[in-house]
């Protein structure tokens, strides 16, 4: 894969900062090369030489992660294939406590010499790093699982479909987005494929098969005698589920003035009414700027979520420990102490949530060796909680982690790392047309766009892929040039309305980055179409002077 590829591809619809140089491909693997996992005797073997050695060297606490991470690419354009890449990273991350400090060290040398030898590295690093200790770390007590495992309820395993079959598909919908008028169409597949096992001194042996997936497309249509262009991206989730994610239901579908998906995606369909609604984009309306009732669409509403929502309520970013890509937050301990800061009105409640089937963070247990859960962040509109790790849980008054702690792979140390974090359904009967009859002046979005929000996760703007204009209870034509601005607390204050259940669906980021050196993680949001009062809309193709 070219960079220049990869930087375009991973910085499409992605929700968060993505820099260049994440380690996301490890080296490369034969197209033809069959999908294995490796057993987990073998690696509870090597597992129990790196705990051994690190106890012998002084460690009083130590956990083991080895990982293989399994990737692949497809990139086409228009009728071409760009490229195909299958990756393998496969290594072990070996992660201290001595002298009440954390010490780690990483190896991709598989052998029992060289994983004694990392052991120690990481035991002299955490003793090292003691010199400059102020207090000890405080882990949150855990017990251990002994030996038990977890896999991702996939139907279809992705890369045993052959490449063909993929590729047939990636180009087929290339040619119903350019059958439909498109002038330029890419489109992409990716696949990850986390063999993840955790041993600890705690008395876990956790051996985790994760899938994930992640079909998209960029159809461009410009008007050849301005220059101008405009753009549609794929209205897909990325989810953790297998290939059967690509193999569309009609009980799957929601129509109305643009066809929306729940667990399944027809990609083929999607680019065919992309097509159309590009050029629809090219004619529509530019907007009037001033106040709007909007009603969100999950597949817009997602991002909202995890910017404004989702960033703030890391606890390390709370603590001001954190602030890289995301900044720290405006909810401060003292509000979460007052019991009464309403972030949002009485229909926002919010839940952290690892467990969810097919949600990017779904994994039994995280990288910890702590069993997943979920828990309220937002109830009734009041800040309830925050999300924790088992070296933090003691700041907040939690007798145990809420199992929010990961790493992007093998070669990095985890740390306090975004769960799946959810809007909850409304409890009345409600969908998004009983909304929009109610909508006097408004504006319905569909589809994440750009935004931008500040450091403290405060002020922020928002735009999306499609935008129709609603009046008098009913929609009446496209729009454009669309985005709307609030503060986090005024814009959830604002929320008078979320669809029930019958509506919710999933939104997400392969590649949320954090921290420095910057790791990716993969989180999804769910939520159901939500109304929001009165909210500032501005025009962004209008210029001062």
């Amino acid at each position: 894969m070219k960079r220049r590829d990869f930087l375009q591809w991973t910085g499409m619809g992605l929700g968060a900062t993505m820099l260049s140089g994440m380690p996301l491909v490890g080296k490369a693997l034969p197209l033809d090369a069959p999908w294995y996992t490796v057993d987990a005797a073998i690696k509870k073997q090597l597992a129990d030489v790196a705990l051994n050695a690190a106890r012998s060297k002084g460690a009083t606490y130590t956990d083991v992660r080895i990982g293989r991470y399994l990737n692949q690419f497809i990139i086409t354009r228009e009728d071409k294939v760009e490229n195909v890449v299958n990756t393998e990273s496969y290594g072990m991350g070996i992660r201290v406590i001595a002298n009440g400090s954390w010490g780690f060290a990483a190896t991709d040398k598989l052998d029992n010499d060289s994983i004694a030898h990392t052991a120690a590295l990481a035991v002299a690093i955490a003793k090292e790093n003691s010199r400059l200790l102020s207090e000890p770390v405080q882990l949150a007590p855990q017990k251990g699982y002994g030996e038990v495992s977890w896999k991702t309820p996939i139907e279809k395993n992705a890369f045993e479909v052959p490449i063909k079959e993929k590729v047939d598909l990636l180009l087929n919908v290339n040619a119903a987005a350019m059958k439909g008028g498109a002038d330029y169409m890419n489109s992409y597949l990716f696949l990850v494929n986390e063999q993840k096992y955790f041993a600890s001194s705690d008395g876990s042996y956790i051996d985790q098969d994760i899938h994930r997936i992640w079909p998209t497309f960029t159809i461009t249509k410009i008007d050849k005698a301005t220059g101008k262009f405009e753009t549609r991206n794929a209205l897909s989730a990325p989810v953790g589920m297998g290939y059967e994610y690509l193999l569309p239901r009609p009980e799957d579908k929601i129509h109305g003035i643009s066809t929306l998906y729940k667990k399944r995606y027809d990609m083929v369909e999607d680019a065919a009414q992309g097509a159309k609604q590009v050029a629809e984009k090219m004619a529509a309306k530019s907007v009037e700027p001033g106040k709007y009732d909007l009603i969100l669409d999950p597949s817009h509403l997602w991002l909202t979520i995890h910017e404004s929502v989702g960033h703030p309520t890391e606890l390390d970013r709370v603590l001001g420990y954190e602030a890289n890509f995301a900044g720290t937050s405006f909810l401060t301990l003292d509000k979460w102490e007052s019991r009464n800061f309403q972030f949002g009105s009485k229909h926002v409640n919010i839940k952290a949530d690892k467990t969810q089937p097919g949600s990017l963070g779904a994994v039994g247990y995280d990288d910890e060796g702590v069993g997943t859960q979920e828990w309220d962040l937002i109830k009734d509109g009041v800040l309830v909680n925050y999300q924790a790790i088992r070296d933090q849980a003691h700041i907040i008054n939690l007798p145990a982690s809420q199992g929010c702690c990961y790493a992007q792979s093998w070669s990095d140390v985890q740390f306090q790392r975004m769960a799946n974090v959810s809007l909850q359904p409304g409890k009345q009967t409600l969908s998004p047309q009983d909304m929009i009859k109610n909508v006097e002046k408004g504006i319905y979005i569909i589809g994440d766009g750009s935004f931008s929000i500040d450091q403290q996760r405060y002020n922020f703007q928002f735009a999306g892929q499609l935008f129709y204009e609603i009046k008098q209870g009913k929609i009446v034509g496209a729009l454009k040039d669309v985005a709307y601005q609030a503060n986090t607390r005024e814009f959830w204050n604002s929320c008078s309305a979320v669809a029930d259940k019958n509506d919710y669906r999933l939104g997400g980021s392969f590649f949320d980055g954090k921290g420095q050196p910057m790791q990716a993680s993969a989180v999804s949001h769910g939520s159901s179409t939500a109304r929001f009062d009165k909210v500032n809309v501005i025009n962004t193709a209008r210029k001062i002077g």
